[in-house]
């Protein structure tokens, strides 16, 4: 029971991590400066920022092992896109990295937590 409770919380607080995530992308983009460049690169970026929090609580609702794995394959894809992204800002100079370097430390952390999950499930007979 004491596993389940752990396996239970850190699943609702990487939920809530994600959305935190989303929202913190959200405002990023909405404090960019109005251009052409800009207004792509975080149309892109509020897609797949956002995308990993919603996709990361559907791979629990997964009906399979294989579906919850296919599920994370996406976090995962959405979440590095995510770091490209945000890196595409900086080497266009469009905003200082300090400004970024804790969404993206952030965005790494989920990155490695995601990839880590999948890598156990595959184990898991």
């Amino acid at each position: 029971m004491i596993l389940f409770m752990k396996r239970f919380m850190s699943e609702r607080d990487l939920i809530k991590r994600t959305k935190q995530f989303a929202l913190r992308i959200i405002r990023l983009c909405e404090s960019l400066p109005k251009g052409r460049t800009s207004n792509t690169i975080a149309q892109q970026l509020v897609k797949c920022g956002t995308s990993v929090g919603a996709n990361y609580r559907a791979a629990h609702r997964a009906r399979s092992k294989a579906d919850f794995i296919a599920k994370m394959g996406i976090v995962e894809e959405e979440c590095d896109e995510s770091i490209y992204w945000m890196e595409l800002l900086i080497e266009a100079s469009i905003i200082e990295e300090a400004k970024l370097k804790d969404l993206i430390d952030e965005a790494n952390q989920i990155l490695s937590i995601v990839v880590s999950s999948i890598k156990t499930a595959r184990l898991r007979k």
